[in-house]
């Protein structure tokens, strides 16, 4: 799974230091949200898919614009809608007439980008939701019995509002297993709140107005520099007695009678293998952008609700109680012992 050789203290790396970069500059343009900002980058470096929920007005289409700005990456947005079709999403084979006759070829869809807002999937029916599975999952489209493959660098950033149901689709849980996080934003607290009230009115007052240039952005980070990242993260060691960890808490989560009351009366069902393999990879990544060459048990902690919340299906016991998955975790994680 990992290096198995002794860990040690990586040395700086021009990736680790672009990184921070990139953390640094999505930081100052979007305010109050650092954990936002972190778990996409886990996400981006973990070559993974992330699940975007929060009430409207939350920095989310923001903070993914400044990431594409500054990454020199490509953005498509999709805005979910009930009468979208997965052609919308993935492309579609036109006919066009040239010189030599008709012929058809393949034009693609939206889902062809390094980043792809997937904006209220939840406002979209099962059938255009599914034709972001295989792009998800395998990296990979296929129309009309061709195959067309996804950029090097490539995440899908979905997005869903979790107090306006009605007229939406909810994802199933077989799509939700693919999401590698499912990252749950929150108001920012009144100091945020006011930085947030100043940024805004000194953007809007240093814009550049009618025939005036402006001031030349600074140079994006290179998406080589998330690549060569990633290549770093696959060498962060992590010992038998983490990866017993990671076992223990997926396992806890499958049978929770092990552990008693109230787990036993709150999990119906747990985690997937994916879970585990999402708990591994950004455990690692969290111990990378720490600077830490080996993964400890407070990295695998402090990714544990992101990786686990959508995996986990809540008895009728623990829904009427008003029980949440990030209470069963909270439980698991106090229960669960790190050796």
């Amino acid at each position: 799974m990992t290096d198995v050789s002794t860990p040690t203290q990586p040395a700086p790396s021009p990736a680790h230091d672009a990184v921070l970069e990139l953390k640094a500059r999505i930081g100052r343009a979007v305010l109050g949200q650092d954990r936002l900002i972190e778990s996409m980058l886990i996400g981006l470096l973990a070559n993974g898919n992330l699940l975007l929920e929060s009430l409207p007005g939350l920095a989310k289409t923001r903070a993914v614009k400044t990431l594409a700005k500054n990454l020199a990456a490509d953005l498509s947005r999709i805005q979910f809608t009930p009468d979208l079709l997965p052609s919308d999403v993935t492309g579609a084979e036109i006919y066009l007439q040239t010189e030599k006759g008709g012929e058809f070829r393949f034009q693609q869809g939206p889902i062809f980008a390094n980043l792809v807002l997937a904006d209220e999937i939840n406002r979209a029916p099962a059938k255009v939701q599914s034709a972001l599975l295989e792009a998800m999952e395998e990296r990979q489209v296929t129309v009309a019995g061709k195959t067309y493959k996804m950029p090097e660098l490539f995440m899908v950033l979905a997005t869903q509002n979790p107090i306006e149901q009605e007229g939406t689709y909810p994802l199933p849980e077989a799509q939700m297993d693919r999401f590698l996080m499912h990252v749950v934003i929150t108001y920012p607290d009144e100091a945020a709140e006011g930085e947030i009230i100043k940024l805004v009115r000194e953007e809007n007052a240093q814009a550049p107005r009618s025939g005036e240039s402006a001031p030349p952005p600074p140079k994006p980070i290179p998406q080589q520099a998330i690549l060569d990242a990633r290549r770093e993260i696959d060498h962060i060691f992590v010992s038998d007695l983490a990866q017993r960890y990671i076992v223990d808490v997926v396992f806890a989560t499958r049978f929770p009678d092990r552990y008693g009351e109230p787990l036993s009366k709150w999990i119906q069902i747990g985690a997937s293998p994916r879970g585990s393999l999402g708990l591994d990879r950004c455990a690692r990544v969290r111990a990378w952008l720490d600077g830490k060459g080996f993964v400890t048990p407070d990295h695998v902690r402090a990714v544990m609700h992101d990786c686990l919340r959508h995996r986990l299906i809540l008895t009728y016991e623990a829904l009427a109680e008003g029980i949440t998955a990030d209470q069963a975790i909270d439980k698991i994680a106090s229960v669960v012992a790190a050796a």
